[in-house]
């Protein structure tokens, strides 16, 4: 089907009926509801946008993420590597109760961890004021103690690199009647005691001061230094404890990490139809819709409507309307794997042609030539069908990517096949290993080491069938919108050159054929340009740009050869390196390592280098691009996978 015919949609109903047509249109999941501004500024004070509980719904959608995450921590469970999606039926999903059972569960497991973050925070506080009272530990007075009636206790610090005896002698040339004591040190500072007289106590002020003497931080604390330290251990120990209680609460609660993906995607739910909601126009008693429809639902919407007391139209859009219509891209099983490969550059233009029919065969083909090994064409077929069979993925990318692996595995294998390669020449390997003196080799219809130049002419005549495909479409669409002689005198001209060319090679009447396509070129390209100099300048500047353009474009697919032989030369490379130890297990082991680095860098670099080919020369021709996803009200879940009843 290609690009999905859209209709637009207008619909009156009655406001009283908006949660169960709303309920209706995410069950049937074809509609796109979109902002009505024209209707809101045509309506003026009559109509006004309906209220929602959206930010509620993404508050509950956090408090479940947020669980989530935190059983993750503290009660994780072993991953599977092939996990299937736990399958309910619609009516499931939507159950309220069940959605609000859940975040009940998310809000407990949130209190637990918010208790754990607070026992963290005061943890770290504690354990701050402990470090700040160890240097101080030495001192055995009372810390709320400042002194005597006739002495003062100081405590306080200076920098490391101080002298420690100049500082005491400097202080008892200052004031006679002080005490200097070293508690401790660490690498940036010296903790000191100084119980000083108080007739002094400015002189000696000044002398520590001179030495970079600061006074001690401490808080309002009563008990010596010792003292208060025993009482933060004692109190980090309960905090301890604490966390221990709460982490063991959370990791009991382990077994809803379930119950709580599947009431996310509840949530996920309510958030779609609350923001529909908020798309909606009201008057009071009636609601406004506006969006759009995919054609092929159409019935099946029709039939939903015939439900609720209400009036609706459905419309084509008209072309100046094109730019505004979603795209929905909709093909057969061998095709929609390469919807991937389309979304990822760009969604069509509603009204323009789907590629996805003209790239899937060149993109299997081209990534079987560039990987060519049965090995790695079986490993891609198994892991793609296992995948495919275990885990069933339903995400936005691996839905596609899983089978449009499995199809370029069979590509892979069938041109492994035609060049002979199993991991390389792992087998002709082995059995030399095995027996010297044998000569077998896997049959081949040629070779990508020894056939390095036929390969690239294969390559380029490759190059040359796609490029005239694009070509081909471009006429097509040209011709399509009445543009018969620009079609004829642009591409169809240029199609005739190359003919030309190939006769020219294959008869060896150059001297003709040169004529002819001078002829053709002199009278096809000028078209369009006004007058003679004007038609002139078109003339060289189309043949600079074509020339140029059709060598290099055509060049570029030398690509394919290059990956082919370097992929061959590599798995070979370790299975001679393997082979050359001698030892059966050695040369196994050496080789499947190789092979799997060969096979890694070549299944990610053939397909970065395959869509290189369709995105820059093959879209290029043709392929208009903008369009925008279209986004129905529908069930989308990340969790669980609904059952059709």
């Amino acid at each position: 089907m290609a690009i999905v015919k859209m209709k637009r949609v207008r619909l009156i109903a009655l406001a009283k009926d908006r949660d169960a047509l709303l309920s209706e249109l995410l069950h049937v999941g074809c509609v796109e509801v979109r902002e009505p501004e024209e209707a809101l500024s045509e309506g003026g004070a009559l109509l006004h946008r309906d209220a929602s509980a959206l930010s509620e719904a993404k508050g509950d959608l956090t408090q479940l993420q947020h669980a989530i995450e935190v059983l993750g921590k503290y009660a994780p469970r072993k991953k599977s590597l092939f996990t299937q999606r736990a399958q309910i039926g619609e009516a499931e999903l939507l159950d309220g109760n069940a959605r609000r059972a859940a975040l009940a569960k998310a809000e407990t497991i949130n209190g637990h961890a918010r208790t754990i973050g607070q026992l963290n925070t005061r943890e770290a506080r504690v354990h701050a004021d402990r470090l700040a009272l160890e240097p101080w530990s030495g001192c055995d007075v009372p810390l709320e103690q400042k002194g005597t009636a006739k002495a003062e206790l100081l405590l306080g610090a200076v920098p490391n690199t101080v002298d420690f005896d100049a500082l005491a002698g400097a202080l008892a040339e200052a004031a006679g009647a002080a005490d200097v004591r070293r508690l401790s040190g660490d690498r940036e500072q010296q903790y000191l005691e100084v119980i000083v007289h108080k007739d002094c106590r400015q002189e000696a002020l000044d002398a520590l001061r001179s030495f970079g003497f600061s006074f001690a931080q401490l808080k309002d604390l009563t008990g010596t230094a010792q003292e208060n330290i025993r009482a933060l251990g004692r109190e980090l120990d309960e905090i301890a404890a604490q966390r221990n209680k709460e982490v063991e609460a959370i990791a009991a609660m382990g077994s809803c990490v379930d119950e709580l993906k599947t009431g996310l995607d509840r949530v996920e739910q309510v958030i779609a139809t609350e923001s529909a909601k908020e798309r909606l126009l009201t008057g009071g008693s009636i609601l406004y819709l506006e969006g759009w429809a995919s054609a092929p639902e159409i019935p099946e919407l029709e039939r939903a409507l015939a439900k609720f007391d209400c009036a609706y139209e459905l419309t084509e859009p008209a072309e100046e309307e094109y730019p505004q219509v979603p795209v929905q891209l909709r093909n057969g099983r061998l095709i929609r794997s390469l919807n991937m490969v389309t979304e990822m550059y760009a969604l069509p233009a509603y009204g323009s042609i789907d590629p996805n029919p003209l790239i899937a065969p060149f993109f299997i083909l081209f990534y079987g030539m560039m990987m060519a090994d049965m090995g790695y064409g079986l490993i891609m077929m198994i892991l793609s069908a296992v995948i495919m069979k275990k885990s069933k993925p339903n995400g936005a990318t691996m839905k596609y990517m899983i089978p449009l692996m499995g199809l370029c595995g069979i590509s892979t294998f069938i041109w492994g096949a035609v060049t002979g390669g199993f991991f390389g020449d792992f087998i002709p390997q082995l059995i030399s290993l095995i027996n010297p003196e044998s000569t077998f080799a896997l049959p081949a219809l040629f070779s990508p080491v020894d056939d390095a130049l036929s390969v690239m002419v294969g390559s380029l005549v490759l190059g040359v069938v796609q490029i005239f495909t694009g070509m081909a479409v471009s006429m097509y669409k040209q011709i399509k919108r009445g543009e018969v002689m620009a079609a004829l005198c642009n591409e169809g001209a240029w199609y005739l050159v190359f003919i030309l060319a190939g006769a020219a090679a294959l008869t060896g009447k150059v001297m003709p054929c040169v004529i002819a396509i001078l002829a053709v070129l002199l009278l096809t390209q000028g078209y369009g340009k006004k007058g003679i100099l004007g038609k002139l300048v078109g003339i060289g500047g189309s043949l600079y740009n074509n020339l140029t353009g059709y060598f290099s474009d055509i060049l570029s697919y030398s690509r394919l050869m290059a990956l082919m032989l370097a992929g061959a030369v590599i798995a070979q490379v370790f299975n001679t390196l393997g082979a050359m130890t001698g030892f059966v297990p050695l040369f196994i082991l050496i080789s499947l390592i190789g092979n799997a680095l060969n096979f890694a860098l070549n299944i990610l670099g053939c397909y970065v280098h395959d869509m290189r080919l369709q995105c820059l020369e093959f879209f290029g021709r043709f392929y208009e691009d903008g369009g925008k996803p279209f986004r129905p009200l529908n069930i989308n879940t990340q969790y669980v996978d609904i059952v059709k009843k």
